[in-house]
């Protein structure tokens, strides 16, 4: 099976693009009533600036971050010696060495350097925040917090602000998203081609990972591939298990492709060249079902609520495993809005309503508790003005899909 054309012919503005998200960022600061934001996710310091840095190992050892003033004051901490990798992006003002206070660098002064950084903070606040001393955190260790508080700075919740920037996707934005799915459509179809008895799981879900470095990916999310009777329940990892023919094979993409962007689809494939069985065929025509069926219902002003109670009504024997929501916003990782099933509504549903330019994941798992295999299918969608436009081109199985030929 060969990867579908190619879709991202358009042109990226890179500077259009960093200025779009920055103004996204500081409308979000001043939204919140903040003097600004300070970001420690490299996810979100991508974002706001365009700066790329160590981005998996910061994602668990906090060394950059980025400070964010509501009158538009951009000031990136950056980590040594690594200045240099920030030539060319406009919409930084000032590049400073950042000052971490993590365990690992700073051992037993850990208390030490989260005092020289708190400081340093709170003089940008009172500098660029139109007096108000409110700061916005995405993520901030004990000792800073109680650092900032001691000096009179009011900390709020700055991971809601950015999350809400994100959601809404610019013209270039949605290029870049073009782009990342045209990598994962090649290293799918790769996946797809290689599918035969006797290679392991891991091997399979290594060629993910090689096309999309060579086409100037970043990562993926997760290592979500299986087969057989480890396609129920989901949530199993890649494995060294041989698979066979006559299996049934799923894999998540959770790929960050070039510029960052997430490419965010779901496919479950037959192994070999014998007819699928019956039941096979029945859970992957269900699975397609619930996926076009809830894609039918997305459009800008749909609510949250209104959604999760009309979507696609699961027979009672997959309830149980079910998966973790029905859809999930899509940018440069997994994002809001998040809209789980009726059944969850009341513990983890919130109000909202998608919007145009939201780019969302709609997802289906079908699997009984305690059967012999399940089936994985998730589609990217781009909630536009006109209606819904899939994103996600790989072809489905045709051969799992029942009534096909």
């Amino acid at each position: 099976m060969s990867a579908p054309k190619r879709r991202s012919d358009s042109t990226v503005d890179g500077d259009r693009l960093r200025q779009y998200r920055l103004k996204r960022v500081i409308d979000g600061v001043r939204a919140a009533d903040c003097a600004g934001c300070v970001l420690f996710d490299p996810i979100n310091i991508r974002y706001a600036t365009g700066s790329r840095n160590l981005a998996v190992w910061t994602l668990h050892n906090p060394g950059r971050y980025v400070f964010v003033g509501a009158d538009a004051a951009v000031i990136l901490f950056e980590f040594a010696g690594a200045f240099h990798l920030n030539e060319g992006l406009d919409c930084i003002d000032d590049i400073r060495p950042a000052v971490p206070w993590f365990f690992f660098l700073a051992g037993p002064r850990v208390e030490e350097k989260a005092r020289i950084w708190a400081d340093e903070i709170a003089r940008l606040v009172r500098t660029h925040g139109y007096g108000t001393a409110r700061l916005a955190l995405d993520r901030c260790d004990p000792p800073g917090a109680r650092r900032l508080e001691a000096l009179g700075i009011q900390v709020a919740e700055g991971q809601p602000l950015m999350e809400r920037a994100r959601a809404i996707k610019s013209p270039d934005e949605i290029e870049c998203l073009r782009r990342s799915l045209d990598v994962a459509d090649e290293a799918v179809a790769k996946v797809h081609q290689n599918l035969r008895a006797g290679v392991t799981e891991t091997q399979l879900w290594s060629l993910l990972h090689q096309v999309n470095i060579e086409k100037g990916g970043e990562w993926i999310e997760t290592r979500l591939m299986s087969s057989g009777d480890r396609t129920n329940p989901w949530y199993q990892e890649a494995s060294d298990r041989p698979i066979h023919d006559g299996d049934l094979v799923g894999l998540d993409t959770d790929l960050i492709g070039p510029g960052g962007y997430l490419a965010d689809f779901s496919r479950t494939f037959l192994c070999g060249d014998e007819p699928a069985s019956a039941e096979q065929r029945r859970l992957y025509t269900l699975a397609a079902e619930q996926v076009a069926y809830n894609v039918s219902l997305l459009g800008a002003g749909v609510s949250f609520r209104e959604f999760s109670k009309a979507c696609w009504r699961m027979p009672d024997e997959f309830v149980e495993q079910r998966y973790m929501d029905i859809v999930h916003g899509v940018g440069l990782c997994d994002e809001f809005p998040r809209v789980p099933y009726r059944e969850d509504f009341t513990d983890w549903g919130y109000d909202g309503v998608f919007e145009e330019n939201m780019v969302v994941s709609v997802e289906s798992y079908i699997g009984a508790r305690g059967g012999t295999e399940g089936v994985k299918l998730e589609q990217e969608v781009l909630i536009a003005s006109a209606g819904t436009e899939l994103l996600s081109h790989y072809p489905l199985d045709g051969r799992l899909l029942e009534g096909a030929n």
